[in-house]
């Protein structure tokens, strides 16, 4: 039977709460020293000029990538997000160290990931130890991005295809707060305007009425009509996939933060009701790889989703009241006690170094199923930090 205080217990009723908060404090500051251990490990296993993108445990093998691809910001940034916790100097030399291989792609035109590759990277380190390079970085970075921007559709342009298609994925909406960041590093509003744009298009395009969202909207890049909807990494393309759902509800709360327009934090809390409320979302909060996915409760779950929406519902309950505040707060930390526990957090020294257990890549290639991820741990990381500061 649940503890239950009555009306005049208010005073014990907050020393509970207190309890509840600094036992789950503990169990995060817990998890940030077994953490660095973990990159510790991690970065040994590192070539100079390489990136950790995945662990695979029966073959014992690290998979690793150059700079170029999108996850290539994750690993500096959560060394970032490690010294900041720990102020291991160990740690955030092993950053700089990346964050030297990583600069070159500021210049990258043909990626629309740059937002996670260079904010996620260079912001942090710039937000930790301002200088003049990481302010250039991040503006040329955005210069970069806003290359891929169609006045006729009104979006940044995912992927490179064909002339006669231009993809828009819901991912690149966490791709926009590099574009606020170039605004106020150079006055330039043009940055701001299109990231708004973008926010505007997906918004419109993207979203089902029960405010689920697609993978990839497809548009005709002459007048930007729309030419497909689909779910690429989901179950089906009616599905919901659960990074997805992730990507907009933090994508969302960002674009309130960053602007203020009440229509940003209205969609944001219609996409965490639609998370929050969904039958198929396990009592331990961290969700299958999809929604609907087939098999539910015997498939995978993935903790790159739970990480994300964990981060972004911190952020978000800050921006409500009452008792919506509560739900997204003590829903978060259901999410932080579950990734803080050995169902999902490595023990020390396995899982090739990585954090999190129990990712899934992409489910409908056979890709990265049930493996760490480096973006999980970002974002989990991220999530712990917010947690400490709220």
């Amino acid at each position: 039977m649940p503890f239950l205080f009555t009306g005049t217990d208010l005073w014990a009723q907050r020393q509970f709460t207190r309890k509840v908060h600094k036992s789950l404090l503990t169990e995060i500051d817990r998890s940030l020293a077994a953490s660095a251990a973990q990159y510790k490990l991690l970065a040994k296993k590192l070539p100079a000029d390489r990136f950790p993108v995945t662990y695979y445990a029966a073959s014992n093998k690290l998979v690793t990538s150059g700079s170029e691809p999108w996850v290539g910001g994750f690993y500096p940034g959560a060394l970032l997000y490690l010294y900041e916790a720990t102020k291991d100097t160990v740690l955030y030399a092993e950053a700089l160290r990346k964050l030297k291989y990583l600069k070159k792609e500021q210049f990258n035109r043909t990626t629309h990931d740059l937002g996670f590759m260079m904010y996620c990277s260079f912001g942090n380190a710039k937000r930790l130890a301002p200088a003049p390079e990481y302010d250039s970085i991040i503006i040329n970075s955005a210069k970069s991005l806003v290359s891929r921007f169609s006045e006729q559709v009104a979006c940044i342009r995912s992927w490179d295809s064909d002339a006669g298609r231009f993809m828009v994925i819901i991912d690149n909406m966490m791709n926009l707060e590099l574009l606020f960041a170039a605004t106020r590093l150079s006055g330039d509003s043009s940055f701001y305007k299109i990231a708004v744009a973008h926010a505007n298009t997906t918004l419109k395009n993207h979203f089902r009425a029960d405010y689920s969202s697609y993978h990839l909207v497809i548009y005709d890049p002459k007048d930007g009509s729309i030419l497909k909807k689909q779910t690429v990494q989901g179950a089906a393309d009616e599905s919901a996939w659960s990074r997805g759902q992730a990507w907009g509800l933090y994508g969302y709360t960002l674009m309130y933060r960053e602007t203020k327009d009440p229509v940003y934090l209205q969609q944001a809390n219609r996409i965490a009701q639609f998370l929050l409320n969904h039958p198929n979302l396990p009592a331990d909060k961290i969700p299958y790889w999809d929604f609907n996915a087939p098999g539910i409760p015997a498939t995978a779950r993935d903790v790159s989703a739970g990480a994300i929406i964990c981060a972004a519902l911190l952020e978000l309950s800050a921006y409500v009241n009452g008792k919506t505040a509560k739900t997204y707060f003590t829903t978060a930390e259901t999410m932080l006690r579950s990734l803080c526990s050995a169902d999902y957090r490595s023990a020390p020294g396995e899982n090739g170094g990585f954090i999190l257990k129990h990712g899934v890549g992409n489910f409908p290639r056979n890709a990265d199923i049930d493996v760490p991820l480096i973006y999980a741990d970002y974002y989990y990381l991220e999530a712990m930090l917010r947690y400490k500061k709220r």
